[in-house]
């Protein structure tokens, strides 16, 4: 993902949590994919045939790769900083300490696991062992270290950021020729196990939790080039696939469905969601407005 959009998610989680502007925090425990991702694939140092191991990434922050998908910081960086809080340590670094928070999400991560994909046909197109189920296995591996026996206490006055999860879901059958139809069949499955994961983080103390939605995937360019269309009206005013951006916004308005059941089943829970695809459509339409990001 390109340096300006990681930056502006950023704002935008920042944006998410001006709710909470007085509130400190013990902690963030972040769940994703590469959006979010600190490290976990780097953390005996990167393998060889990782891009994101290599230079240019991490070179205008860090100054060396970390394993995260961009040549800065990610969006729980800016959440860390916001909340003046350390960065965020890969839940797979030995020898960390994950009081102050633990970031589960890797690269390639997926809301389903495995047996999902096989049952299509796709389990070649996954390749990493870390979606959103076994995530939450890690934390609770962690949580002993964290909060010894009065966990409830402590991850009550902490920040959980779920998400985003759903594009990996997405990529996988569509790179792999399924259609935009049947893709879009298996949405409310996927809202379903991100709903559930969530009620497993409030059943072990979590209160304030937000939840991303997914990016316009249909304005990337890996999809502008994969699918490009000698049609003008598979476009939209921005130039971007209507059809892929049509599974986006389908997937982002069950999600808030599904978030506002959870929330009214669990009212004392604060559930935040995170409109990532409103902020990136902003930015392609006028990408001046957001400064020189790069």
């Amino acid at each position: 993902m390109a340096v300006s959009v990681v930056l502006l998610v950023g704002f935008v989680l920042l944006s998410v949590a001006e709710y909470g502007s007085s509130q400190t925090y013990n902690a963030i425990y972040n769940f994703g994919d590469s959006i979010t991702d600190t490290g976990n694939l780097c953390t005996g140092g990167c393998p060889s045939w990782l891009t994101t191991g290599q230079l240019p990434y991490g070179d205008t922050y860090f100054g060396r790769p970390t394993g995260r998908c961009t040549n800065g910081r990610v969006i729980v960086d800016f959440l860390a900083d916001h909340f003046g809080l350390p960065l965020l340590p890969p839940s797979k670094a030995s020898g960390s300490d994950f009081k102050n928070g633990a970031n589960m999400a890797i690269i390639g991560a997926t809301t389903m696991d495995f047996g999902f994909f096989q049952s299509l046909g796709l389990g070649n197109s996954i390749w990493n062992n870390g979606p959103f189920d076994t995530q939450i296995q890690w934390f609770q591996q962690l949580m002993p270290s964290i909060c010894g026996s009065d966990c409830k206490n402590y991850l009550n006055n902490s920040l959980f950021i779920v998400g985003e999860f759903g594009g990996n879901d997405y990529n996988a059958p569509l790179f792999g020729g399924k259609s935009i139809t049947e893709v879009k069949g298996y949405v409310p499955q996927i809202i379903d196990k991100i709903t559930n994961g969530v009620e497993t983080l409030i059943g072990l103390g979590a209160v304030d939790i937000v939840v991303p939605g997914v990016l316009p995937i249909g304005c990337f360019p890996l999809y502008l080039t994969l699918y490009q269309s000698s049609n003008q009206d598979d476009y939209d005013e921005n130039g971007c696939l209507k059809s892929f951006n049509s599974l986006s916004v389908y997937h982002n308005g069950l999600l808030k469905q599904g978030l506002a059941v959870v929330q009214s089943k669990y009212p004392a829970v604060r559930l935040m969601y995170g409109d990532f695809y409103s902020q990136v459509t902003q930015m392609v339409q006028s990408p001046g407005s957001f400064g020189n990001l790069l």
